[in-house]
């Protein structure tokens, strides 16, 4: 299948945060022009775009105008509008689809659908009512997980339930008419996978790379995951499959929980570049948002070839709370690089920028990635 868009072309993101300005970096090293369109000015995608379009997801017509002035859409996060889709794609291919959207951005419909598919997905129960509520935590036990249906993410509309009789306050915490209540999974580590999919279905991975989380949000990312080779190639073929039963064009990431006895179950997937990911921009030989590129060009796909062990530490609105950074601590880490996104005001939990490093070892890495950010934001 050849649906070549050659380099000069212009490519369109729907949604301007930091993905979209590491994908408009690569599109534009390849030669591509770049449009991107969301509700704000000034943004980290606009900053390094050719045009930014300021309007609404739901302003049609503005939607209209911006595909009629692309070659192919693509977009950042996952909570795009349906109608929003539906109207760029009469005017310009959407990669990954609408489908790939309408699956990924509701948790009942993806967990439902993987797991009809027989992938592995943590044990859950469609919620919609306190009484459902009780009765799922009944079938499932606790501890348990409630998870509002939709808009989701870093911890967001979620609620962790220890005992039965809390079902009422995390319902009323929650506050979704759509929730689904999940097992809690007594996992040993999370894994994801960063894969991607060309409009010939040739497909190449990243990972698994280990996370480690605080409050919620992804704090390191390194790789090798340190996971026997049974683990990584089961977590590969597991993605692979979720690639083939969406017809994936396009990047997506698969998050995985890792259990005692090397069970994997997907947690959730990302139709997109993820933040597990970006250790790729210096770590491989290709990264995933010039494969984003690629992929929904119909360019050969690049080599996902590993340069050696590295590790990534976010930078969050968190880290300037005690005051600004110490940016001549650089010195004393020539080998870390440093990626910041734009952002005019930090705010806690805000991801503003991440670290990466190459090591000997992925521990060496990760040491090494934790003691630069230490010296930068704390002296």
């Amino acid at each position: 299948m050849s649906e070549l868009i050659p380099p000069g072309a212009t490519l369109g993101m729907l949604g301007s945060g930091q993905l979209g300005r590491m994908f408009a970096i690569e599109a534009r090293r390849l030669g591509y022009n770049v449009h991107v369109f969301s509700p704000e000015r000034l943004t980290p995608t606009g900053q390094v775009a050719d045009k930014e379009v300021v309007a609404e997801y739901d302003d049609l017509d503005a939607v209209a105008e911006f595909a009629k002035n692309v070659d192919v859409i693509s977009f950042e996060f996952e909570n795009v509008l349906s109608v929003t889709t539906d109207a760029a794609s009469q005017y310009a291919p959407v990669r990954p689809g609408a489908h790939v959207l309408h699956v990924a951005q509701n948790r009942i419909r993806e967990k439902s659908d993987l797991r009809d598919a027989g992938i592995p997905v943590t044990p859950f129960k469609v919620v919609k009512s306190v009484e459902e509520l009780k009765a799922a935590i009944d079938e499932l036990g606790c501890p348990a997980v409630l998870k509002s249906a939709t808009s989701g993410y870093d911890g967001k509309g979620q609620v962790k339930i220890d005992a039965p009789e809390e079902a009422e306050s995390a319902w009323k915490e929650v506050g979704a008419d759509e929730t689904i209540l999940e097992a809690f999974i007594d996992y040993t580590c999370e894994l994801s996978v960063v894969g991607v999919r060309g409009l010939d279905g040739e497909f190449a991975w990243y990972g698994p790379m280990k996370n480690d989380h605080a409050n919620h949000i992804l704090d390191i990312s390194v790789f090798p995951s340190g996971q026997s080779e049974k683990v990584n190639q089961e977590a590969v073929e597991i993605t692979r499959a979720v690639f083939e039963r969406l017809d994936v064009v396009g990047v997506l990431c698969v998050e995985f929980f890792l259990t005692a006895d090397e069970q994997l179950m997907i947690n959730e997937i990302a139709p997109r570049p993820h933040n597990s990911g970006h250790l790729t921009i210096d770590g491989h030989v290709s990264c995933q948002f010039e494969q984003q590129v690629r992929a929904i060009c119909g360019l050969p796909l690049g080599s996902t070839q590993s340069l050696g062990p590295a590790a990534m530490a976010n930078l969050l609105g968190d880290h300037w709370e005690p005051g600004p950074p110490d940016w001549n601590a650089l010195k004393q880490f020539p080998d870390v690089k440093v990626h910041l996104y734009g952002k005019q005001e930090s705010r806690i939990g805000r991801k503003m920028g991440h670290l990466t490093v190459l090591g000997e070892t992925p521990e060496a890495a990760v040491e090494r990635v934790k003691q630069a950010r230490a010296a930068i934001f704390h002296g």
